[in-house]
């Protein structure tokens, strides 16, 4: 388990672990860098087709060196199309990894898409029904034309070991790839937007890699339902192992964990409300309970929290975990007005924190982008639940075409849907609610009030609404009417201070939508000095 530092005892990115990780990072860039910007390099890679020409020794003695060719293998190239060509079948072992673009000769690309589509059509590829493509696309005519379909079937191999060579093109490709990258890299480095820093280009060239690194995976597709089954078993397991029936990450809060089931891998969990209602203060709670279950059970329970704060800085939110850990008001704490007895109680506390495994950015106006990259650097420390506050916050990518706001915000979703599948650990993200909930009659919210996206609920395995009713009762104290005599306007007070006395200390979380299970409102305790919410003593009113 990592252990905790920095202020109030909680792990934050601090300047000098940024250095270590850009430094990190460009060792790791420059190595690709060696393999694929150099012009010149020892002998071509075996996989070429043909020896570079090679270069007499100059005067001095000393050799020079030969041009390096990007990998590829032609030969490859023409025994899969030959396969293909010959047994169709082949087309299913590589057609959910491999597209034309992967091929290194742009003719073989273009052979390829045109098999494919009659194939997927029901009908027959081979030599035949290649011909009339063949006669049409002139660019063919470099190759040899209708006649080059004859080479590729002399080319073919054993329809058995299609999917390798499929394999070994698309490694070919990644390469190629991984070349570009580098040059790309430096060509930023080199150039690049005014205002860009070198911290962007270094996140925004991991993310590059990433996509490089994932995109058009074959490993993925069917599974037999037994595997499924055995996962689903597992989990269930999980969650019988536990006394509190969990198979997600605890809230620490009873109502919640039983509705929910606790947070589970790879969801997104939006929570909703207006301002002042709690978003922080919830999710600050969450977070702490699930780190402080996986310290106290050696890493069994709970999870290892990277928390993401856009609004707030790293002391602000160490000083509210401080406050509802000690009972000490974290605005007096800001204004230094504890008693001798408060510091002493608070010094041993925040040492007993620092072993709580809560790590936290407030790096502000994240892209996802920068989200994910920080993410996935953390996720080495057993990341195990992502919190971010709040989603309206982010900042849409650079690259983004979208000028619509709307369209920004369905985005980030995604890409925090994206995340969570990922990593496979919960995402819980905090949103903000429009204000027309305040100008209905009742401000409780629903789920048409989520700011500025439907793609929201859309994405969203999880939706909840933190509500207190209390917030709003404050604002509506009665006002003597005119000519209003003074019993009535006693009576009006009265039942607005009873009002108030049945909701004191009490907030709502609405689950409004949950994909894996029912909804239902959740009673907590709510105690605002101390930014605290906790389970509701039933038995006793509070």
């Amino acid at each position: 388990m990592p252990k905790a530092s920095g202020r109030a005892g909680f792990s934050t990115y601090s300047h000098t672990r940024w250095q270590v990780r850009i430094l990190s990072t460009l060792d790791y860039l420059f190595q690709i860098l060696l393999v694929g910007i150099s012009l010149y390099s020892p002998p071509p890679m075996s996989t070429t087709i043909a020896a570079p020409p090679s270069v007499e020794p100059a005067a001095s003695g000393t050799e020079a060196p030969s041009f390096r060719t990007v990998p590829h293998n032609i030969a490859a190239e023409k025994a899969l199309l030959g396969t293909i060509l010959v047994n169709n079948r082949a087309y299913e072992q590589i057609s959910e990894f491999l597209h034309p673009e992967h091929f290194a000769l742009r003719e073989h690309g273009r052979i390829f898409e045109a098999s494919a589509r009659i194939i997927e059509r029901g009908h027959i590829a081979d030599p035949v029904t290649l011909k009339g493509f063949f006669e049409q696309d002139e660019s063919l005519a470099d190759i040899g034309g209708p006649a080059y379909l004859a080479e590729l079937v002399a080319s073919a191999v054993s329809t058995i070991n299609a999917g390798e060579y499929g394999r070994f093109i698309y490694d070919l490709h990644l390469k190629r790839e991984l070349i570009a990258f580098g040059e790309d890299v430096v060509n930023q480095a080199y150039g690049g937007e005014v205002d860009e820093t070198a911290v962007e280009q270094i996140e925004q060239a991991e993310q590059n890699l990433f996509t490089i690194a994932t995109t058009g995976q074959y490993e993925g597709g069917f599974e037999p339902f037994k595997d499924s089954l055995e996962k689903a078993i597992k989990m269930a397991e999980v969650a019988h192992s536990r006394q509190g029936g969990l198979a997600g990450v605890t809230t620490g809060l009873a109502g919640l964990n039983k509705l929910l089931g606790g947070l589970h891998p790879s969801d997104l969990v939006i929570l909703a409300g207006r301002p002042a209602m709690g978003k922080t203060a919830l999710a600050t709670n969450i977070a702490y309970n699930a780190a402080y279950s996986y310290k106290q059970s050696g890493g069994k329970e709970g999870a290892v929290v990277g928390f993401f704060s856009l609004e707030m800085s790293t002391e602000q939110l160490a000083a509210r975990i401080i406050s509802e850990q000690t009972d000490i008001s974290s605005d007096r704490m800001r204004k230094g007005e504890l008693s001798n007895a408060e510091y002493d109680r608070l010094v041993p506390a925040v040492q007993a924190l620092n072993e709580i495994p809560i790590f936290i950015d407030d790096t502000p106006a994240l892209t996802v982008s920068a989200l994910r990259t920080r993410a996935r650097r953390l996720h080495q420390h057993n990341l195990g639940l992502i919190v971010v506050d709040y989603l309206q916050l982010i900042n849409a990518a650079r690259t983004s075409r979208n000028d619509n706001r709307v369209q920004e915000v369905s985005e980030i979703t995604r890409g925090l849907k994206t995340l969570a599948k990922e990593l496979s650990v919960p995402v819980l993200a905090l949103s903000q609610l429009s204000r027309q909930v305040e100008m209905r009659e009742s401000p409780r919210p629903q789920l048409s009030d989520l700011r500025e996206s439907g793609s929201i609920e859309q994405d969203a395995d999880v939706v909840m609404f933190i509500f207190r009713e209390e917030y709003y009762l404050e604002r509506k104290k009665p006002v003597r009417y005119a000519n209003e005599d003074d019993a009535k306007f006693a009576q009006r007070e009265s039942r607005w201070q009873q009002s108030k006395t049945d909701v004191a200390g009490l907030a709502d979380v609405i689950v409004a939508k949950q994909r894996h299970g029912p909804v239902g409102d959740i009673k907590l305790q709510f105690q605002g000095e101390f930014t605290r919410f906790g389970n509701l003593d039933t038995l006793h009113g509070k």
